[in-house]
């Protein structure tokens, strides 16, 4: 299953249609079973687990909700813009209420913004996800300007190159979460005895 994560939640966003459009893609793409998840509808508060993560010793249903649908995804795509040359709150919140269920998946960005069009928060987000165990991957959709590809109602409308690298994209990813299955069925790492 493809995870594709709207990391955005501040109103008048518009990090839901572009997900929306993505998740469309990924559906026509027909390598994954695909699911929208938008971290506004999900609303997690500010992390509020007193035991680390990697424990997996959750105490409230929102936790072990979110944890259930992280672990159950086998590839994910953080749909995001770039706030103050990094990722938003929301989403490096997201990220740090789990530990295991994030090892061994690959990640894709869809970045938008201005003329950055988001990647600054993308090389953030990388070092972020490898501390994980995840593999970021080189290919990506990069949105600069993305106001302008808005129509009169509203609708997203991307470009025909922004098409064909979402299916690179995707074509990655359906790769590298094949070639990481294995690792995700051995469970996750415990730490070794260093005596």
């Amino acid at each position: 299953m493809l995870m594709v994560l709207v990391a955005s939640t501040r109103p008048g966003r518009v990090g839901l249609p572009i997900g929306e459009w993505f998740h469309g893609l990924a559906v026509r793409h027909g390598g994954f079973d695909a699911e929208l998840v938008d971290l506004a509808a999900i609303n997690l508060p500010l992390l509020d687990e007193p035991a680390h993560p990697r424990l997996r010793q959750y105490t409230h249903r929102h936790t072990r909700e979110w944890s259930e649908r992280v672990d159950g995804a086998d590839a994910f795509v953080f749909i995001t813009p770039e706030y103050n040359f990094g990722m938003t709150a929301p989403l490096k919140n997201a990220i740090d209420y789990l530990f295991q269920e994030w090892q061994h998946k690959p990640v894709g960005f869809v970045s938008y913004g201005g003329i950055a069009a988001g990647t600054r928060a993308v090389q953030m987000l990388k070092q972020v996800v490898t501390s994980l165990k995840m593999v970021p991957l080189l290919e990506s959709v990069m949105i600069p300007f993305v106001q302008r590809l808005f129509d009169d109602q509203g609708q997203f409308q991307p470009t025909e190159a922004m098409e064909a690298t979402g299916r690179a994209l995707l074509d990655e990813l359906a790769r590298w979460q094949e070639a990481l299955a294995p690792l995700r069925t051995l469970g996750p790492q415990r730490p070794t005895s260093t005596r």
